[in-house]
């Protein structure tokens, strides 16, 4: 999968504010800001990301995925 593939559908099933996506085509490193992730402990963020992801990484087609994960006021506070 191209990281364009990958970001689309991550997009496309979680309300993204912010999303980077690069890789190797096997190894990816996302930073996703989501208002979804609002009252969820990263574990549960994480999860939530590979939902949008489906049978994807349990087919290899994505074999890994390491993400930085926040919701819009964490994210404004990186930038302050």
């Amino acid at each position: 999968m191209t990281a364009d593939e990958i970001k689309n559908m991550i997009a496309s099933n979680l309300p993204c504010d912010y999303i980077t996506l690069e890789g190797d085509g096997r190894h990816w490193y996302a930073t996703i800001v989501s208002p979804e992730f609002e009252g969820k402990r990263a574990i549960q963020r994480h999860q939530r990301v590979y939902a949008t992801l489906g049978n994807k990484m349990k087919t290899d087609e994505v074999h890994a995925l390491s993400m930085k994960v926040f919701t819009p006021a964490e994210w404004a506070a990186q930038a302050a």
